[in-house]
């Protein structure tokens, strides 16, 4: 993805994994295969592998550099994260940190990792690997963390401690960042106007998650971004808005916020930075018939 400019402030992905197959039913349980086959031709091989329709996703964060702060947004899985639930984002040894000092960052340069909610391909890159201890990846920043989220994950892990809560991540991904004394508990509306200016802030999307949150740089009546974390996880869901996420805390409440999301913006100015879509990633939403479609970026 070339690099987003919002007014005067930029925003570059940063690559963890590129693309990711996945089983159509595996993140969609309902979806019907023939319907797969029918968004082969507008959504093309990157999106639908041709013969055996898996799905595929990507897994990135965004850098986001305002006048002032440098900000990152979801930290994907992270390096050395024991997930035996999910093979395929375990034990990695990827060359995320590599990636982001190919755009002149290192962890110290940031000042906020803000974290659209706290699933397992969200946070693993908060923490890594010290001496046998999980540590703050960026020794600077505030983590921002919905104080729902939060709450909801910690009653669940103190009601089983044994329970791995997201896969493993909250003990390793997020704790840690608590016990450091790193993170912020905001509520789901939080305006950073005090802090970063009127440009970054956050609105409710619960569905996904208990206190899943949208991420928007700019200005909803000019220059305007939104970064939709796990809202919207492949662009099939825009011809099929109702189509649930195996993950979905709440179905019903997810399906609200996506199609929330989508008819709100849908044929106007407003960027979609996606958090799952592979290359080129952003886009826009633009009206179909009775559903949508997504218009990607140029690459």
């Amino acid at each position: 993805m070339h690099v987003q400019k919002i007014g005067d402030i930029e925003i570059r992905k940063v690559s963890e994994i590129d693309s990711l197959e996945f089983e159509p039913n595996w993140l969609f349980p309902t979806v019907d295969l023939d319907f797969v086959k029918e968004q082969r031709s507008w959504l093309g091989p990157h999106l639908i592998e041709p013969t055996e329709l898996k799905l595929y996703l990507s897994f990135h964060s965004y850098v986001v550099k305002t006048r002032h702060h440098t900000i990152l947004v979801d930290t994907c899985n992270g390096n050395h994260k024991q997930r035996p639930s999910m093979p395929s984002w375990s034990n990695l040894q990827t060359p995320y940190i590599e990636n982001l000092a190919a755009i002149g960052i290192r962890p110290e340069d940031i000042d906020y990792v803000m974290c659209t909610h706290l699933h397992t391909d969200h946070v693993g890159w908060n923490t890594r690997l010290e001496d046998g201890r999980w540590v703050p990846t960026f020794p600077r920043a505030k983590y921002i963390f919905s104080r729902v989220e939060y709450d909801h994950l910690l009653k669940l892990h103190q009601s089983n401690p044994e329970m791995p809560v997201n896969r493993g991540s909250f003990v390793d991904s997020v704790l840690p960042i608590v016990e450091h004394g790193q993170a912020t508990f905001v509520e789901m509306d939080h305006s950073f106007e005090h802090e970063l200016g009127k440009d970054v802030w956050l609105s409710p999307a619960v569905g996904h998650t208990a206190g899943h949150v949208l991420v928007h740089i700019g200005h909803e009546h000019g220059e305007h971004a939104v970064m939709t974390g796990d809202v919207i996880h492949h662009p099939i869901q825009f011809v099929d808005p109702s189509l649930a996420n195996a993950a979905d805390f709440d179905a019903k409440l997810a399906h609200e916020a996506r199609f929330g999301v989508m008819s709100r913006y849908a044929d106007t100015s407003t960027k979609l930075l996606t958090a799952h879509f592979p290359s080129p990633t952003a886009g826009r939403i633009v009206s179909h018939g009775d559903a949508f479609r997504f218009a990607f970026d140029k690459e």
